[in-house]
C-alpha cells in the first residue's frame, strides 16, 4: 500500500477479458512464507522489504488457474507491505509473469469496488476497507477464490 491508501494490482488479459492480481507468487523449497513474499515483492515490483516489514498474514484464498494451458493450484497468503515509494520496477519478473501481465497500476478501494475488470482475490476492496478502518485483523480473512 503506498501512502495514498492505493494498493499495486497487475494487470492483463485473458478469456474473460481484462484481469487484475496482487503482486506474489510460489514458494520455493525451502523457504518460508515470508521469505518467499520478500523475494517475490522484489522480484515483481523492485520493492525491497524485510521479512519484519510483513507483518503478519491478513488474508487468505485458494484455488485453480491456469496460464499458457497450463493448470496451477494456488494457495494465496495476502500480507500488508506499506511503502514510501509508489514507483515500480518490472524488470525482475520470470517469463510466465511477463508473459501475463502487461501493465500494472495503483488502486483505491473505491476503484477497485467499481471497475468492471475482473480483480483477483475477490472481496479485495472490502479487505482494503476494513484493514484501512479497522487496522490488521487478529486472523486472516478468508476470501473467495472466484
Amino acid at each position: 500500500m503506498d501512502p495514498g491508501h492505493r494498493v499495486l494490482l497487475f494487470g492483463g488479459r485473458d478469456p474473460r477479458g481484462r484481469f487484475w492480481i496482487t503482486p506474489g507468487g510460489g514458494v520455493h523449497h525451502g523457504e518460508t512464507l515470508t521469505q518467499a513474499a520478500v523475494r517475490e515483492l522484489a522480484e515483481e515490483t523492485g520493492v525491497a522489504v524485510s521479512e519484519d516489514d510483513l507483518g503478519p498474514v491478513v488474508a487468505t484464498s485458494s484455488g485453480l488457474w491456469s496460464a499458457n494451458g497450463v493448470q496451477f493450484f494456488g494457495a494465496d497468503s495476502f500480507f500488508l507491505v506499506r511503502t514510501g515509494n509508489a514507483a515500480i520496477d518490472t524488470s525482475g519478473q520470470e517469463e510466465l509473469e511477463r508473459s501475463v501481465i502487461s501493465e500494472h497500476r495503483w488502486w483505491t478501494a473505491a476503484e477497485i469496488g467499481t471497475t468492471p475488470d475482473y480483480i483477483l482475490p475477490r472481496g479485495l476492496a472490502g479487505l482494503l476497507e476494513t484493514l484501512l478502518r479497522d487496522g490488521v485483523p487478529q486472523r486472516p480473512v478468508r476470501l473467495p477464490w472466484r
